[in-house]
């Protein structure tokens, strides 16, 4: 499964890193990769994860979730 979240609040390296780590943390998640130009973040994972649960990461690191959409 993958998500594209668009990540609002992140200016700099450190900042992608906390989300990076954030989303990382999640049980079943296989890769985060975040693109601080983009502000995006494409989560791949085994396992159904809930937008809630990724929105709920990402606002715990700090940042905020404007959008999440099914990636291809």
């Amino acid at each position: 499964m993958k998500k594209v979240l668009t990540v609002e609040g992140m200016t700099c390296n450190n900042c992608k890193k906390h989300v990076t780590e954030a989303l990382s943390g999640l049980p079943g998640v296989k890769s985060a990769i975040v693109d601080l130009a983009k502000k995006s973040a494409v989560v791949e994972s085994d396992a159904d994860i809930s937008d809630e649960a990724l929105k709920n990461a990402v606002a715990e690191a700090g940042y905020s979730v404007r959008a999440i959409t099914a990636g291809a």
